[in-house]
């Protein structure tokens, strides 16, 4: 009596084992959190960006002297002029959570278990949006709260309900996701993390200084919505004449991550891993 009534309870855990797995967003998503949050370099590099952006900041904060030569500088731009560094850690962490996959191998076991392979790059990208941002704006909210310590008895005081204040910080966290986004997406597209830093700094950072030395002002007007410039617009608190509005800058910063990303998704689908 005991094995007859055993037999049904096995062959029904024996169909069960045998179902396949099926395959949805919200598991891609874990997959990818997974990969990013148990890989060392991921945190390292998150740190540094952090550490960086502080550092400079309280620096900034602690040497200042009213009516120096700082005195005419945006406030939220003084204090985290650290960005540019913070950046170059995270544009390198991009690079690293796609193109980083193809050095190790890794990226065949994804593609095999996701064999439709788009939802693999589109996990990637919301899993690290979400992930810089959130790292971002934390640190630059206590960045700026930290310098403003050292800088309350100066010209440079400010506080977070000051106009342009609050939004140029969310702004600058938001231009540092979207740079190290089109940087996630030459890491897919070219499947070299020296290669995609390299594109980066050649095409994001020293091409639009040398198109500035163009005497065209249908260049001058261009490059206003080239990343690393509609990025600064988003980080300060008093745009300067000329520059893009706030709403051109945020558009054309998701122009440039959605190009980079489309393209590595056109050719994600075309190429073998």
């Amino acid at each position: 009596m005991t094995t007859a009534t055993a037999l049904p309870n096995e062959r029904t855990d024996d169909r069960r084992d045998q179902r396949p797995y099926r395959i949805t967003p919200a598991r891609v998503l874990r997959s990818e959190w997974h990969k990013l949050r148990f890989l060392r370099s991921s945190w390292i590099t998150l740190a540094s960006a952090s550490f960086l952006m502080l550092a400079v900041g309280l620096v900034m904060g602690t040497t200042y002297i009213s009516d120096g030569g700082d005195s005419d500088v945006d406030t939220v731009v003084l204090v985290l002029y650290g960005s540019m560094l913070s950046g170059l850690c995270t544009v390198v962490l991009g690079s690293l959570v796609t193109a980083g996959e193809y050095s190790t191998g890794l990226i065949r076991a994804s593609l095999a278990a996701v064999p439709r392979r788009l939802p693999v790059l589109w996990a990637k990208a919301a899993v690290f949006t979400v992930t810089v941002l959130v790292t971002m704006f934390a640190t630059a909210l206590i960045t700026f709260l930290a310098a403003q310590f050292f800088l309350h008895d100066t010209d440079q005081a400010a506080s977070l309900g000051d106009p342009g204040v609050f939004g140029a910080i969310v702004g600058n966290s938001a231009a540092i996701t979207l740079l190290s986004l089109i940087a996630l997406g030459l890491g897919a597209l070219l499947r070299s993390v020296p290669g995609a830093i390299g594109a980066y700094v050649g095409g994001v950072m020293i091409l639009p200084e040398v198109l500035s030395l163009l005497p065209y002002d249908v260049v001058e007007s261009a490059i206003k919505y080239f990343p690393t410039q509609a990025a600064g617009v988003l980080g300060s608190a008093t745009p300067l004449d000329g520059d893009a509005s706030t709403g051109g800058a945020v558009l054309a910063l998701c122009l440039w991550a959605g190009a980079s990303l489309g393209s590595a998704a056109l050719l994600l689908r075309r190429r073998d891993a």
